[in-house]
């Protein structure tokens, strides 16, 4: 019997081989020429896996919730009204933190499932004069999916900084962000990306930088302050070694070999993968009678999906026997419906096997318990949208 589990949940995800690889090779000096070439390589190709030639990726070593802060804290100061589009738990999170940094947060909250209408958004923006507007590309507590683009639109119509989390988005669902005109993306390793935990990940615009340049006041976050990183990440692109905080060495040359894979498969193929994969499992999903928490199709995430369990299956139960068939899936997340859903991640290295054997797990359990289920009807469901 095989000893490891197949992890499916909204990260961190299943790695490939040569990503594990980089990872176990004998730590180098962070300021060793070997190790320069790979971190000023990664931040090259972070640029092409954003889509944002001109853009300033960071490698940080933390979360995505550093990520988050970085972004913060660096644009906003005291005073600046910052607007924040919420799809769930994460939306409503950053309002959180952006309360450390200034006095004027307002937030739009979507319905549960559903996206906070564009024109509810133009309304807001109307009213003040905002600094910051901050979306949810993909919430990984509801696999709700914004569209950014509308978005950005906005942003730009009524000179806004746009931050986009990105974190269950990024490497997975499709993103252009110099195309679009996002002033900020940022995500975590663990997720589409595809490196274990440990890295938090962002690109900023010029626009974004300009805007940190004519801050009148210092940042307040001695770690996240790009004053202190700027110079690093621009020595190591020019491949030479620099010094503020010891950076995570085996991460970033995992880093550096996952990148690759991602180009050498090719933004648009990822794109077009993820939302296959994301298709298959729901159609999977909708044969075995089951609802997600996104209300329609278009606003469903590729990346992950929140379907709710059906009536009579308690879901610690449910996701125990998934466990012992060999899969892990994640429980809810959003407190007043935290035991009435689970999530499935299926982003990043998730291949038409690992999407197989989940469904059929699913759907195996969910007949076990007495759920009324035609034997193999999640997988043919599942295998009609992966053969198109």
């Amino acid at each position: 019997m095989k000893a490891r589990k197949l992890l499916m949940i909204p990260g961190p995800i299943e790695f490939e081989p040569e990503v594990l690889k980089a990872m176990s090779t004998p730590t180098t000096s962070h300021v060793a020429p070997d190790f320069t070439e790979s971190f000023g390589h990664a931040l090259d190709m972070m640029r092409d896996v954003w889509l944002d030639p001109s853009g300033q990726p960071f490698i940080i070593a933390g979360s995505g919730t550093l990520a988050m802060d970085m972004a913060a804290s660096n644009l906003v100061e005291q005073g600046d009204a910052v607007l924040v589009i919420s799809t769930g738990y994460f939306g409503e999170r950053y309002a959180e933190l952006l309360k450390r940094y200034t006095n004027q947060v307002d937030i739009l909250k979507a319905e549960q499932g559903g996206i906070v209408p564009e024109d509810q958004i133009e309304s807001q923006l109307k009213k003040k004069n905002y600094k910051l507007l901050t979306f949810t590309h993909v919430d990984t507590s509801t696999a709700v999916m914004n569209d950014p683009r509308p978005i950005a639109e906005l942003g730009k119509k009524y000179n806004v900084l746009t931050i986009l989390d990105g974190v269950c988005s990024v490497a997975g669902e499709e993103i252009r962000q110099e195309e679009w005109g996002i002033d900020v993306a940022f995500t975590a390793s663990q997720k589409a990306i595809g490196v274990p935990p440990g890295l938090a990940l962002m690109v900023a615009s010029t626009k974004a930088i300009d805007a940190w340049k004519s801050r009148k006041t210092p940042v307040s976050n001695y770690y996240a302050d790009w004053g202190n990183w700027l110079p690093i990440m621009q020595a190591y692109a020019n491949r030479k070694p620099a010094y503020f905080g010891t950076p995570a060495v085996n991460l970033v040359q995992a880093l550096e070999a996952s990148l690759q894979i991602i180009l050498k498969e090719g933004m648009e193929k990822r794109f077009k993968r993820h939302q296959k994969t994301g298709k298959a499992f729901r159609s999977a999903m909708k044969a075995a009678g089951l609802e997600m928490i996104p209300v329609e199709e278009k606003v469903a995430a590729n990346t992950l999906s929140a379907p709710f369990y059906p009536k009579g299956i308690v879901g610690k139960d449910f996701l125990k026997k998934i466990s012992d068939e060999g899969i892990i899936l994640a429980g809810g997340l959003l407190a007043n419906i935290k035991s009435n859903y689970f999530r499935v991640g299926h982003m990043g290295a998730v291949n038409r096997n690992d999407l197989l054997a989940t469904v059929g797990a699913i759907e195996t359990t969910l007949r076990n318990a007495g759920h009324q289920i035609n034997p193999g009807i999640c997988l043919k469901a599942a295998q009609e949208i992966l053969d198109k």
